[in-house]
């Protein structure tokens, strides 16, 4: 195994590895869930080589360096209080979603007027308008590097979901024809189609590290599948109503769901054994997440609640 290159993770905190073996390149993460502000960087990145033999002594520097960007970005924002910086009439019609860049230096808008449109964030200016959708543009996200635009041809019904794996180099979508889609980033061909469910699927989602992915669906059930081999690996199975949002602890070993039958849960994403009945809201959840370490989760309830579980 050759190690190609070193990348920073800010969320969850982590360092990705990508590495050459038998002419195949691969990734692995090591996440530093507990890094903080008071963290001994040389003695962490001690017992990063020692656990991890593709960190040899001639990148103990180098991944030190990273180790200490993370650390003071850790700790910007830890006292940070927001204000109001700007208002922009974005859309004709309502928003459905917003998304900023990694840098945050531009974000992005969806709307029911069928448009995306691209801002300078500190400028509030638009920078482009995306027409072509001939409907509500239920879902965005930005890649990163930035690439080419394709459309993505596949799909027989409204697209619900959408989203970039770690690296970028795949697109996963859920749609209402309760399929979902994986898609090859780089020139927009479809990878693999996924089908089993009975109903649309409402959200999915990657694992941090790429190796898993989610769906969510209607009909009341989640599914687990291998980014690698395609195949469903785990079927979630006890919600008594929609499952709206689905996502991944930090670990990619736990799944949270939320649901119409006004409760969450948390699965194991390996085997599909619900851990944990989260019960309190009085109406349906439609938003729920894990923190960057995984050991607190919050709701958001059409009840005007929201609730964190530690």
């Amino acid at each position: 195994m050759k190690l190609k290159s070193l990348l920073l993770r800010y969320y969850p905190p982590g360092i990705m590895l990508e590495y050459e073996t038998n002419g195949e390149l691969k990734t692995k993460s090591i996440d530093l869930l507990e890094l903080g502000p008071s963290t001994d960087v040389s003695a962490l990145v001690e017992e990063i080589q020692e656990a991890e033999p593709l960190i040899t002594a001639s990148r103990t520097e180098q991944v030190k360096l990273l180790v200490q960007r993370l650390q003071e970005k850790l700790g910007q924002n830890s006292k940070h209080i927001f204000y109001l910086f700007k208002v922009l009439r974005a859309h004709i019609l309502p928003l459905t979603n917003v998304a900023l860049n990694k840098s945050g230096s531009c974000f992005i808008t969806g709307s029911y007027d069928r448009t995306c449109k691209v801002w300078d964030t500190r400028s509030g200016e638009e920078l482009h308008t995306l027409e072509g959708h001939r409907n509500v543009v239920y879902a965005i996200a930005f890649n990163n590097p930035y690439g080419k635009v394709h459309t993505l041809i596949g799909h027989c019904a409204e697209i619900s979901s959408a989203v970039f794996n770690w690296d970028c180099s795949l697109v996963l979508t859920g749609s209402m024809d309760k399929t979902c889609m994986l898609w090859d980033a780089a020139n927009g061909k479809c990878v693999a189609t996924l089908t089993g469910h009975d109903d649309e699927i409402l959200d999915s989602c990657f694992d941090y590290a790429g190796n898993l992915f989610a769906t969510a669906s209607a009909d009341g059930t989640a599914r687990v599948y291998s980014t690698a081999t395609k195949k469903c690996l785990a079927k979630l199975e006890g919600h008594e109503g929609e499952i709206s949002k689905i996502s991944f602890n930090p670990q990619g070993n736990r799944l949270l769901t939320g649901s119409s039958d006004k409760t969450a849960r948390i699965w194991d994403a390996y085997t599909g054994e619900c851990l944990q009945v989260l019960e309190g809201h009085m109406d349906e959840i439609f938003s729920c997440a894990f923190n960057y370490q995984g050991n607190i989760v919050i709701t958001g309830s059409k009840d005007n609640t929201c609730r964190i579980w530690c």
